[in-house]
């Protein structure tokens, strides 16, 4: 059975509270190195064009019930020719991100500085957790939990006596690193630049080539079945009047 524990006090203050308190200044002073640090870029004048393509053309499937077939023919020949097509992408001409990174050096430097602004101030501070405050048990959640949020929130503590709703120092660490996020988003904005779940996932997403996006389109305004509405339209209103004028 597991041990209930009585917590001091000193630890609450003496603990608990300054690593609540540092994660957040430190949060609050990487948000201002990584302003400094960040450079403004000019976007690519292709990729806008290809963004503003794929806009026309997902306006013209979405509307294009109301326009004649003749229009939408001559439409859609323009987008999706194999010869000079908007949609078209020739072999060998899609953009590869990794190669533009390697050619672009300023590209390569602001990656480099947004991982040193994300991975030394998370270093240092966990060292500094790690070699003051390991073996605390810091705090106690609210609500019972089953073994498997053990490792989770008792890292640090190899005792499985202990309830798991007792919180450990290095745990308590880990869940201010990554539960801070409405915290700095109240403090911050909402474009903060400490959001480390938005840099892994557009980390994870590097690679990501924008000309798929055009074939992809290509692809969805080839199999459109039109169907002109306006026919349609004047029969309903035929039969509305109708209906109006027998009643």
């Amino acid at each position: 059975m597991a041990e209930d524990l009585v917590l001091d006090t000193a630890i609450r203050d003496w603990v608990l509270i300054p690593l609540s308190v540092v994660m957040v200044l430190i949060g609050v002073l990487r948000y201002f190195v990584s302003k400094l640090m960040r450079t403004t870029q000019l976007p690519d004048s292709k990729i806008i064009k290809e963004g503003q393509v794929i806009i026309r053309a997902r306006n013209l499937r979405a509307a294009a019930n109301f326009i004649p077939s003749k229009a939408f023919r001559a439409r859609k020949l323009y987008y999706t020719n194999e010869e000079n097509g908007l949609l078209h992408v020739p072999k060998g001409q899609g953009q590869n991100p990794q190669a533009q990174m390697l050619s672009d050096p300023n590209m390569a430097m602001d990656m480099m500085k947004k991982n040193l602004s994300m991975i030394i101030p998370q270093t240092l501070t966990f060292a500094w957790v790690n070699f003051f405050f390991s073996g605390f048990v810091a705090a106690k959640i609210p609500f019972p939990l089953t073994q498997r949020f053990r490792s989770m929130l008792q890292n640090g503590i190899d005792l499985s006596t202990v309830d798991v709703s007792y919180v450990s120092s290095r745990s308590w660490y880990f869940l201010n690193l990554f539960g801070l996020r409405g915290l700095f988003s109240l403090i911050l904005g909402e474009e903060n630049a400490t959001d480390d779940t938005q840099r892994m996932m557009q980390m994870s997403g590097f690679g990501f080539d924008p000309s798929k996006s055009l074939g992809a389109e290509k692809d969805g305004l080839d199999i459109v079945q039109h169907d002109w509405v306006l026919p349609k339209f004047e029969q309903r209103a035929g039969d509305v009047l109708r209906k109006r004028l027998s009643s």
